[in-house]
């Protein structure tokens, strides 16, 4: 049964990665989109892409969400054109650098927790008190292998996405006595930007990430937050793991000599 036709979804960090292929998938579903991210003319293309393919209405707006202000007004415009979002994805999210604690970059930890964290709690903030005013709504965060298991030099990222979990966990006691939903979809490896963002550039170290094993693709992780999504409103995924049959987890994965 298909329960995303109609809903209006949310997603931050829509220009690339998970973001890019959510939205491809919940419009194929059938959803009314509201797409955020930093690059515009990515969405500008992906939303003439999703409009020529399927037909529907695709909202966009630059929106970094380490700025608040901007945040608030982006969600305010939703508002007060009637948009309230049914389901939020808080999928906007980044690791910068891979160092030990004492050799790190605080320009790189700025940035992990300026987005990861602060970001997702801006979003959160400017959107969940209008799901629990008329009691409908699914919020999904974007957590991480890495916020179950550390692993050496991620340190910061794995804070935030330790944070992110808590999040997760917290937000759900927070909306008890209402009916809106808390989820969180928590990946191992999966090959998009991510390596290239978090070795500022450098194509070839962020290759060898994924050699040797077949990773999880964006589409394999949207099909999981899809399913999160479509399930009946009695029902709510709290925290789905995902990973490459490869990955046993954030330190072994079967890579071919």
């Amino acid at each position: 049964m298909n329960r995303i036709k109609g809903k209006l979804i949310l997603i931050t960090g829509a220009s690339s990665g998970i973001g890019e292929a959510c939205a491809r998938r919940f419009a194929a579903d059938g959803a009314t989109l509201a797409l955020w991210a930093r690059r515009l003319d990515r969405l500008e293309q992906l939303a003439a892409e999703l409009r020529d393919r399927h037909g529907g209405t695709v909202r966009l707006a630059q929106v970094d969400v380490r700025d608040r202000a901007a945040v608030h007004r982006a969600a305010d415009e939703l508002v007060a054109a009637g948009q309230v979002p049914d389901v939020l994805l808080n999928n906007a999210g980044l690791a910068s650098g891979l160092s030990k604690i004492h050799e790190g970059d605080p320009d790189d930890w700025d940035r992990m927790i300026d987005t990861n964290l602060k970001g997702l709690l801006y979003v959160t903030r400017a959107v969940l008190p209008h799901m629990v005013a008329r009691r409908r709504g699914h919020v999904v965060n974007i957590g991480s292998t890495a916020g179950h298991q550390t692993y050496p030099m991620g340190n910061v990222y794995n804070a935030t996405k330790f944070g992110v979990r808590a999040l997760t966990e917290g937000m759900n006691l927070d909306v008890a006595g209402t009916p809106i939903r808390i989820s969180s979809v928590d990946p191992g490896f999966v090959e998009t930007e991510f390596s290239d963002v978090r070795f500022h550039g450098d194509r070839e170290r962020a290759a060898a990430v994924y050699q040797g094993f077949r990773p999880l693709t964006a589409d394999d992780v949207a099909d999981a937050i899809a399913y999160v999504v479509n399930l009946p409103e009695h029902v709510n995924i709290l925290d789905l793991i995902i990973m490459p049959t490869a990955q046993r987890n954030v330190y072994v994965v079967d890579r071919e000599s």
